[in-house]
């Protein structure tokens, strides 16, 4: 699933694409579950002869500001992918081996194209139909954002705030690392790799952990994000000794990382890998 790192990137190639630009050209799907029920013509009046004036991130979703028409919010739900047209791009594991283009050359699983005036295009696409895009006022409004408690990469609170925090809390640390009102913008694979580096299991408790453990976890949470954030979430450019690389494939995944066992198992309602002989 795209988390921080992934939502970054996707945020750069909107702004490299369309930030002081108008938009001649807006082509949205009609789908009544990535819209959440709106109309698409509604959004593609809305987004054509737009002149973008920037874009934005919190956490996992994204936004486009259009200017005295309000913005476009986004959100990649588990597989959604936004590329330029004739640029390279990253792939997600999600997105298999197959091409992104059919055999007209149009793109898969197209949920959202826009057109600058310089001919550039960008184009968001959704094969699961997890992914959401919404219209709204202003970025400083809008109820889910509003929600989310501080950005993980940009806005990361000092370790004694976090510690605060975290010895009120009851839970395993796994769930309390997926808790968008706590670490906004980390999910599975995130949380995982955190607490692989910081040597903490994902059962333990919150409030169970030191002032010290706390000032560790959160130095891997901003090492993690910013590496992540400034290779373009390129998974080939992830350091080799990263949990990543080893932490997928279920039953059918290694049983071994760097010569240590590896272990699969729910935590926090999410499966969850994890290395016993480094991780107490």
């Amino acid at each position: 699933m795209p988390e921080l790192p992934e939502v970054e990137t996707v945020r750069r190639v909107f702004d490299r694409v369309l930030t002081g630009k108008t938009i001649i050209e807006a082509e949205v799907a009609p789908d009544e579950i990535v819209l959440k029920g709106a109309s698409a013509e509604s959004l593609r009046v809305r987004l054509e002869g737009a002149t973008v004036s920037g874009t934005g991130r919190k956490g996992k979703y994204f936004w486009i500001e259009l200017g005295d028409r309000g913005v476009l919010f986004g959100h990649l739900g588990m597989a959604g992918w936004v590329r330029e047209i004739g640029a390279s791009t990253i792939r997600l594991r999600e997105h298999g081996e197959a091409p992104l283009d059919d055999a007209n050359g149009r793109p898969k699983f197209l949920k959202l194209r826009l057109k600058a005036d310089d001919g550039r295009e960008v184009v968001m696409t959704d094969g699961r139909r997890l992914a959401r895009l919404w219209a709204g006022e202003s970025a400083d409004t809008d109820l889910k954002l509003l929600a989310l408690g501080p950005d993980c990469w940009t806005n990361l609170p000092p370790a004694e705030d976090l510690f605060e925090t975290l010895r009120k809390r009851k839970a395993p640390m796994k769930a309390i690392l997926l808790d968008q009102k706590v670490f906004c913008g980390v999910g599975n694979w995130i949380a995982d790799e955190v607490l692989y580096h910081a040597g903490i299991a994902p059962k333990r408790l919150g409030s169970s952990l030191s002032l010290e453990e706390v000032q560790i976890l959160r130095e891997k949470l901003w090492w993690i994000l910013d590496l992540a954030v400034n290779v373009g979430a390129d998974k080939e450019q992830f350091p080799e000794d990263w949990l990543f690389h080893s932490r997928w494939g279920g039953a059918k995944g290694e049983e071994f990382f760097l010569g240590e066992q590896l272990i699969r198992e729910p935590v926090g309602g999410r499966t969850t890998a994890w290395v016993p002989s480094r991780q107490k």
